[in-house]
């Protein structure tokens, strides 16, 4: 029955399903991330805005018009002076502001602030998404390794059942010695069970991050020792308080603030506009039979509107006041996360290194006892003690790793950048 299960699970999690490497994961993630998706779409908008805000700093505005009306009976037509059926109006208007309190300055300024922000959202969104992707990508590989650790524990189960029955038919050792064995090889079967479940569970998750139905394998690292980082701690704090996408995000909604305050307080300001009109009216779709034209200038002095501008100013001063207090604690933020995703880092590196000297340990601690145990030295319990230390020793280097990469990779999202070019170096 349990091979059966095995069996079964082999195929739906074995090598029948797709198997896809980190680069092409990252990748393909980016092309369906909801968020990267909307950022991206966030800086063609700012983009066009800052456009608009640019061309009305020297372009005035310009509009065309014709109107074509046809009438059942005759009437009288300005145009031609005398009656026709049909009316055609031409009208070309042109108006440019002079002056608007630098309104149009600042919010130019605001556009380009909010293209800022656009990009570092961006690239924000990018990390975030990157994360997320590689956080599933390293989970699938941590199931796989600890799906091939309850493997080996229950095959050694088996073989130390084995062993046991032999020596209780020969008289070596008490029938106890193998309902303890047989004990531990249902334990580490049901654990393997468990075990292949988690990893279908998160090869469908990765599957889900990458846009591939169902479940996804995850193509294993290439075997390198874990290097210590290459920038201090300084350094990490610094790049991340100038090019990390956290801290570009605020500044720019900092900036995006100020210039809107300072656009609204140029409403106190008059507005001086020049203007000009050209009118043609005939019976023909170009109408120059009688022509009109008309310019001027505007001048605009607000006085009261009910409020609206203080509140509007009340307004974009708060909004200013908390993108500044925002920016302030994002800086303290982002020192506090570099800190602990650096420690973070370090420490599990650290561990990883002892959890590997820990299953050497293991692995020798059991060979002995195996050997002991056959020699009737020892009892059926250190055996035991020593099968349990060695698988929780194997999964203590996978857990240390898995948490290793989990770091980098949330040390890499605050800093903004890769911190290593070629292959990660992981196990």
């Amino acid at each position: 029955m349990f091979l059966a299960l095995i069996a079964a699970l082999q195929i739906a999690g074995g090598d029948s399903i797709p198997r896809i490497t980190l680069d092409e994961a990252l990748r393909r993630s980016l092309q369906i991330d909801p968020n990267y998706v909307s950022a991206v779409g966030d800086i063609d908008e700012a983009a066009w805005q800052r456009r608009s805000a640019v061309s009305r700093l020297i372009l005035p505005s310009l509009a065309v018009q014709v109107t074509s009306t046809t009438f059942s009976t005759e009437i009288f037509n300005v145009g031609i002076g005398s009656n026709s059926d049909r009316i055609v109006e031409a009208r070309v208007e042109a108006s440019y502001n002079l002056f608007s309190g630098g309104s149009k300055f600042f919010e130019a300024k605001r556009a380009g602030a909010q293209l800022a922000s656009s990009r570092a959202g961006e690239l924000q969104a990018r990390f975030n998404a990157e994360l997320q992707t590689e956080a599933d990508y390293y989970n699938v590989l941590a199931e796989q390794e600890l799906v091939r650790v309850q493997a080996e524990r229950v095959s050694r189960a088996e073989e130390q059942f084995v062993i046991a029955r032999a020596r209780v038919a020969s008289g070596a050792a008490v029938q106890t010695d193998s309902l303890q064995l047989l004990l531990e090889l249902t334990q580490a079967q049901v654990d393997l069970l468990r075990r292949r479940t988690a990893l279908k569970v998160a090869q469908i998750q990765l599957g889900r991050r990458v846009g591939i139905p169902g479940p996804v394998a995850a193509a294993p690292l290439a075997d390198f020792p874990d290097p210590a980082l290459p920038i201090s701690e300084e350094e990490a704090v610094r790049e991340a308080l100038s090019n990390g996408p956290d801290y570009q995000v605020a500044v720019a909604n900092e900036k995006v603030a100020s210039a809107a305050l300072r656009a609204e307080r140029g409403s106190y300001l008059p507005q001086v506009d020049l203007f000009a009109q050209f009118t043609g009216f005939d019976e023909k779709f170009i109408p120059d039979a009688t022509t009109r034209s008309l310019y001027g200038i505007s001048v605009r002095l607000p006085i009261w509107d009910g409020g609206q501008r203080e509140i509007a100013v009340t307004r974009a001063r708060v909004n200013r006041d908390v993108a500044r207090a925002v920016l302030k604690d994002t800086q303290l933020e982002i020192g506090r996360d570099v800190i602990r995703a650096y420690d973070a880092y370090n420490t599990a590196r650290a561990s990883a290194s002892l959890a590997e000297r820990a299953v050497k340990v293991a692995v020798e601690n059991l060979r002995v006892n195996t050997t002991r145990y056959r020699a009737g030295a020892t009892t059926i319990l250190d055996l035991l003690t020593a099968q349990v230390s060695l698988t929780e020793a194997e999964a203590g280097l996978v857990q240390a790793e898995h948490t290793t990469r989990l770091a980098l990779a949330a040390l890499e999202a605050l800093v903004g950048r890769r911190l290593y070019t070629q292959q990660r170096p992981f196990r």
